[in-house]
């Protein structure tokens, strides 16, 4: 069995990666959890924090999807330096002969052309390393590994990473049944910390599909901690992972929780998108602080009180009808319905945003998957929005 490795002791530098347009919003996270040394990337925020840290960051962030630790950085210019590199690290301080790994490689580089091939070599010098100590040697598993390995070639800089999350960080575990085009949770949930939301006036998903939106508000209201539901982590395969601290973190982050004050509420139309919605709030525990009808939001008015509306309507990409009909339709009823009310809402179809019938008051570029999509709020005021600004 190897030593446990010193890595974790005091404060090491980690990345954690997001989605386009949530940089700002995972570093305000991560501030908030006590990080320091925060600097924003691209799709990534890099900062510094100890072991428990990095425990708390995986357990509680909302919008990363996955957090890795560097552990070395050098230059190389060709395959040799490289395999070399690699085989003098001590890799029995991240892993046992009876480990699986697999390796991830990104690689933007004049010195190399194929991201597989730097992959491929990685594995050879681990390999190597352990035959020749042990006799042995560890399996490569691409699907559950005990160690994943991240590495990454920009012009003749290779940084290698070790991912302490393992699956990505937006599987919370809860979501057992999607409708046709889900959201991720990670998404999802940096979506309406983007909107701003008090946490005190209601929350309205007015096409809610399989619940997402609605669990992570309620998530977000209760300050319930993001991953709770999640079964497992990959620091908890590493050589050096502390239970009883690991304990301590999760159940610190349990004492954090509170009470939600407003409602949320979720409309569909399909009965058979609300039954999958109904199953997923169940798994997540939250079925408490959720409500969700069987409706059209169409034929739906706002609920006494400050209302937040965040929705994910169909962008025609995977669900078909007349988009711009649609959004003509969602207009007139924020118009209609949901006076003084505040409005979000996800889409990548732009022509159908035109059709609205408002002024969008802010449009915030973000990107699902490879798909570009605008973010934008709508303010519905009570009276005319000059009456809103001099209510005297």
């Amino acid at each position: 069995m190897p030593k446990k490795n010193n890595q974790g002791s005091g404060n090491f530098e980690m990345i954690a990666k997001t989605y386009h347009g949530l940089e700002d919003v995972l570093a305000k996270e991560l501030l908030q959890l006590g990080a320091q040394d925060i600097k924003t990337l691209r799709r990534a925020v890099k900062f510094k924090g100890d072991l428990g840290f990095m425990y708390k960051a995986n357990l509680s962030l909302r919008t990363a999807v996955r957090i890795i630790k560097p552990i070395k950085s050098f230059k190389v210019r060709n395959e040799d330096q490289l395999y070399e590199e690699l085989r003098n690290i001590d890799w029995e301080q991240y892993m046992t002969i009876d480990d699986k790994f697999a390796v991830d490689s990104f690689v933007n580089s004049p010195y190399f052309n194929h991201s597989l091939y730097v992959a491929l070599k990685t594995k050879d010098a681990i390999v190597d390393q352990f035959r020749d100590k042990c006799g042995m040697r560890p399996d490569v598993d691409l699907d559950q590994p005990n160690l994943r390995i991240n590495i990454h070639i920009t012009d003749e800089t290779c940084t290698l990473s070790i991912d302490s999350s393992g699956k990505s960080l937006h599987k919370r575990g809860y979501r057992l049944e999607t409708n046709e085009a889900p959201i991720s949770e990670a998404l999802a949930a940096g979506l309406i910390l983007l909107s701003g939301w008090d946490k005190k006036s209601h929350f309205v998903d007015g096409m809610c599909g399989s619940g997402t939106f609605l669990v992570e508000a309620a998530m977000i209201g209760a300050n319930i901690p993001a991953n709770i539901n999640r079964a497992h982590f990959a620091f908890q395969d590493w050589p050096d992972f502390d239970q009883e601290l690991w304990d301590l973190i999760r159940s610190s982050q349990l004492k954090r929780a509170t009470d939600c004050y407003g409602k949320i509420i979720g409309y569909d139309l399909n009965p058979e998108t609300v039954a999958s919605a109904n199953v997923n709030i169940k798994n997540s525990g939250l079925e408490d602080y959720i409500e969700i009808h069987c409706a059209n939001f169409f034929e739906t008015t706002k609920p006494e009180g400050p209302t937040h509306l965040v929705f994910n309507p169909p962008y025609g990409v995977r669900i078909q009808g007349d988009i711009p009909e649609m959004y003509k339709q969602i207009g007139d009823t924020l118009k209609k319905n949901y006076s003084g009310s505040e409005a979000w809402f996800l889409t990548s179809h732009m022509e159908g945003l035109k059709h609205v019938g408002l002024r969008a008051s802010r449009k915030i570029e973000i990107y699902q998957a490879k798909l570009e999509c605008r973010f934008v709020k709508y303010e519905m005021y009570q009276g005319t929005k000059k009456m809103k600004k001099n209510p005297s």
